[in-house]
């Protein structure tokens, strides 16, 4: 494998890292206030969160673009602290991928949380614990399977999304050139035994997560 495939390899699984943990942070109090609240904002807040499924990545792309570019409110807002431009760099392709994957983390940890139900919190309220040891020591172990399912099914996007990340990211050696984006290289360049090799990494990879998403899924039948 050529090294500029082992660095676009190496970028990918960056990049679905830090996408996972950013958003395990992000999603949790989403899914949280989704699943408990009555708000007639719910339906609009859950709509927003899941327009990346039905939305086409390049135009999700362009229009993030537009906002972090230099005329756009982000971009001026993070150049005004000193943050410089966030498209056609590293964490550019983390604001693209946090906000393409939202939906794929908040679902399962909403799911997990709803199928919960209030028992569980008000028995440990009924203990005197507080709304912090509740969370932490009752709502996270028993909505562990929505977390992991959200850990997978996080990361396996990103690593893959391709319209995002061209979009954003360009096609910078080193900077954001991802395996998606090394395969097509390969394949306009008609190089097909390196653009073969990444993408039947890709077809394993993809079985292995399908894979572990059903062993999750046994775990948590009855």
């Amino acid at each position: 494998m050529p090294p500029s495939d082992l660095t676009a390899v190496w970028l990918t699984l960056k990049l679905a890292g830090t996408t996972t943990a950013l958003l395990l942070l992000i999603a949790t109090p989403i899914a949280w206030w989704l699943a408990h609240t009555r708000s007639f904002w719910k339906g609009p807040v859950a709509a927003l969160v899941n327009l990346p499924l039905v939305l086409p990545p390049t135009v999700l792309g362009f229009y993030l673009l537009l906002a972090m570019g230099p005329d756009g409110p982000v971009g001026q807002l993070t150049q005004a602290l000193g943050l410089g431009r966030l498209p056609f760099t590293f964490w550019g392709l983390v604001v693209g991928s946090v906000l393409f994957s939202m939906p794929f983390a908040v679902q399962p940890i909403q799911n997990a949380f709803e199928a919960m139900g209030d028992r569980p919190m008000e028995v440990a309220a009924t203990l005197r614990a507080g709304l912090r040891d509740r969370f932490f020591s009752v709502a996270v172990p028993l909505a562990r399977p929505g977390f992991l399912t959200a850990i997978v099914l996080a990361f396996s996007p990103t690593v893959g999304e391709f319209g995002v990340v061209l979009m954003l990211g360009g096609n910078i050696p080193g900077e954001t050139q991802v395996v998606s984006v090394a395969i097509y290289n390969h394949v306009e360049a008609m190089e097909y035994g390196p653009a073969h090799l990444l993408a039947g990494a890709m077809v394993a990879f993809s079985f292995v997560v399908l894979l572990s998403l059903n062993l999750l899924g046994r775990r948590r039948a009855p």
